[in-house]
């Protein structure tokens, strides 16, 4: 079977999902790209489409979420990561809230998250909490995955989404 054109838009707040977009890119063929690049709101020209999105409050940030819901006729693979990560029920559950942008003309022809790394500020800011006696009883918990997420995406991540794409 034939590859035909695509393209790969993402939104990449800090660097992680430009790397799952990277990963992409690397293994399909060159010459049927017609758009590699962050998402500038425009509808690609490809039937095809691998979009990728950082998670903001449990779905894709709004700038993708803007784009999906442009999107007629197209066949979409879905990509992001999520600081909070290593659950696939939770990637699950953003990307169901991801879906729900998407018009019914669109068939979503794969996905794929994973955990990525977060700014620094946003352990700070837990640290900084911790200060106060009646701070959340979590707050432990948000750290130490915080400091997991310091590695991802990973080459284990690359790796998995590159043999989703393959198939």
């Amino acid at each position: 079977m034939e590859q035909e054109n695509y393209s790969i838009v993402f939104s990449s707040s800090t660097g992680n999902t430009k790397k799952l977009a990277d990963a992409v890119y690397e293994i399909l063929p060159k010459d049927k790209c017609d758009y590699f690049g962050e998402n500038d709101l425009k509808i690609p020209p490809s039937d095809l489409l691998y979009i990728g999105f950082w998670t903001d409050k449990g779905s894709a940030d709004t700038k993708t979420l803007e784009l999906l819901a442009k999107l007629k006729n197209k066949k979409i693979f879905l990509f992001g990561t999520a600081g909070f990560g290593g659950s696939d029920v939770y990637f699950e559950k953003i990307l169901g809230q991801v879906k729900q942008s998407i018009d019914s003309s669109n068939a979503v022809i794969g996905e794929y998250m994973c955990q990525g790394k977060m700014p620094q500020s946003v352990r700070e800011r837990y640290v900084k909490m911790k200060e106060n006696p009646e701070h959340p009883a979590n707050l432990d918990m948000l750290i130490a995955n915080f400091d997991c997420a310091l590695s991802h995406p990973d080459m284990d991540d690359l790796e998995k989404l590159k043999k989703i794409i393959k198939k």
